[in-house]
């Protein structure tokens, strides 16, 4: 007895494998989204053991442990009201962090582990060790993976606040019911799937339609190619392709976004088509800019989608064998319909939110970020402003002569300097700084804080306390901090004075290139930090 296929539904007169949402035609698709989820959990545990301690560990930028605090003051201060029970006490009190519980409080060495225990249960599933077993093992291994990252997400304020963390935790969740290899993916499954890849298109074509004028006008990608926040080594190429090519890109992007996700839901092949429209935009994304994961986990769940019969024609495999696998017991059956009716009531405000004119972008409706809303840059920048970094070189001499010597009032404030060379900049793996440099590409292992750095010149520096933090840390020449740069120009040792400017960057011209044999130009602006020492500021340590 099959619980998990809608018969009424599969007799369309197509040819076998190419009704709707066949699960007997989604086995290669079962495959690449179990192995393709898991794979971006590898990478995102990897990157976090990686990198969270020194944004957010106990001697961080934004320390967990004082995130933690504020918390429980406000659930204090809540408690203090009228009836104990308001809504900011259930919304803090249900915050779904293992790191909530007293018995696992933060420490870097608990982060780490869980991070390991992560990183080994997605090689596994990589490999295909819990396919082999029965269903139930597959969904514990997965639903361990979500908990362990949804953890870490719930803790990580803004240096993990971007849409793919939720995109990741939702596809996560859903592949926990996608069963082992010998029984059939459940059919509601695939259709979850779907609906995920749709909100995922349909909601980012929807936000820029409505986003900023320059998406109606035509000319937005003249100019995100050079501004977005971290390009890759192909993205002044495609920048300097003529503006009817740029145009031509904008109106693909409504038609791939707006028009193509609807025929997600039609019968084959058309849906495999549409799902093929998506992965050829996305990879266009992944040759010309770094995402982080979000690119490829979108090609996974597009790839999913395609149904076996087109894979096998494309691969040139066999046909398909007449007996596949066998549906699942009805036990698992009935337990995988409960978690689509709870996936389904939670999509109604997901689904109204992508018709509202104050449409949310990257918002989750609940703690458990089970169905989200996605989107992504409904403005673009017209021009690039970088902050830069720089030290002043230590000195054999200190004391005030030193600081008369350097530039610095004896506080610490800044005094002209013609001793210019002496200040040297910080060098960040993703961003523009070396002139000559070819961007790297990091996709789909993804760099927090140069992501973050990125937004600075949206607001004034210094309300941005992550940032002062970081300021702090360089003039400490604090070695985890300085593991998180590409190039630390005092090779450990403190620098005497920090500061920081914005310069406007944009690529180079073809003839530029040739007669500079730069790839950036980049004028000086101005300088939101002036020259500040370390004990001019302190230090929380």
């Amino acid at each position: 007895m099959d619980l998990l296929t809608w018969p009424w539904l599969a007799g369309l007169g197509l040819a076998p494998g190419l009704g709707w949402f066949d699960p007997a035609a989604h086995e290669i698709g079962r495959q690449v989204l179990q192995r393709g989820v898991a794979a971006v959990f590898l990478i995102a545990f990897v990157s976090t053991w990686r990198q969270f301690p020194a944004l957010l560990g106990e001697h961080g930028l934004l320390p967990v442990p004082e995130h933690l605090a504020r918390l429980r003051a406000i659930e204090a201060r809540a408690d203090a009201t009228r009836g104990g029970t308001g809504r900011a006490r259930r919304r803090l009190v249900g915050r779904p962090s293992l790191f909530r519980l007293r018995r696992l409080a933060y420490t870097d060495r608990r982060l780490r582990a869980m991070t390991v225990i992560g990183a080994v249960l997605a090689a596994s599933v990589v490999v295909g060790l819990p396919q082999r077993g029965p269903a139930w093992l597959v969904a514990a291994v997965f639903l361990v993976m979500w908990a362990l990252y949804l953890s870490i997400v719930d803790i990580g304020q803004t240096f993990y606040g971007f849409g793919w963390e939720m995109l990741l935790l939702e596809a996560g969740f859903l592949s926990a019911w996608t069963g082992p290899a010998d029984e059939l993916m459940p059919q509601p499954l695939l259709v979850l799937v779907a609906w995920l890849l749709f909100r995922l298109e349909f909601g980012a074509g929807m936000i820029k339609w409505r986003g900023g004028s320059e998406w109606r006008d035509l000319t937005a990608m003249e100019h995100h190619h050079e501004t977005q926040p971290m390009p890759g080594p192909l993205s002044r190429q495609a920048h300097l392709l003529p503006r009817w090519f740029h145009h031509c890109e904008v109106v693909a992007n409504f038609v791939a976004q707006l028009v193509f996700p609807w025929l997600l839901f039609v019968p084959e092949p058309l849906a495999s088509i549409a799902s093929f429209v998506v992965i050829v935009t996305q990879l266009w994304l992944v040759l010309t800019g770094n995402y982080a994961w979000l690119n490829w986990l979108t090609i996974v769940l597009a790839a999913s989608l395609v149904s076996d019969p087109v894979w096998r024609w494309m691969l040139g495999l066999p046909a398909q064998e007449t007996v596949g696998p066998a549906p699942s017991p009805v036990s698992w059956q009935l337990i995988v319909w409960a978690v689509v009716v709870l996936l389904v009531v939670r999509s109604r405000e997901p689904l109204r939110n992508l018709f509202r004119r104050s449409q949310l972008m990257n918002a989750a409706f609940d703690r458990w970020q089970l169905v989200n809303a996605y989107g992504a840059f409904g403005t673009v920048t017209s021009r690039r402003v970088e902050m830069e970094i720089e030290g002043l070189a230590p000195a054999d001499t200190d004391g005030a002569a030193a600081d008369a010597a350097d530039g610095l009032e004896p506080g610490g404030a800044a005094r002209p300097s013609a001793d210019a060379e002496r200040w040297l900049p910080y060098r960040f793996h993703g961003k523009p700084g070396d002139l000559k440099r070819i961007p790297r590409q990091w996709a789909p292992y993804h760099l927090r804080l140069d992501w973050l750095m990125w937004f600075l010149p949206f607001g004034p520096v210094t309300a941005q306390s992550w940032f002062l933090r970081l300021l702090v840390r360089l003039l400490e020449a604090d070695p985890a901090t300085l593991r998180l740069l590409r190039v630390d120009p005092f090779d450990g040792r403190r620098p005497r004075a920090i500061r920081v400017r914005s310069y406007e960057y944009r690529f180079t011209t073809r003839a530029e290139r040739r007669r500079t044999g730069c790839r950036w130009s980049r004028r000086l602006l101005d300088e939101p930090v002036p020259p500040v020492r370390l004990d001019a500021v302190g230090t929380d340590r």
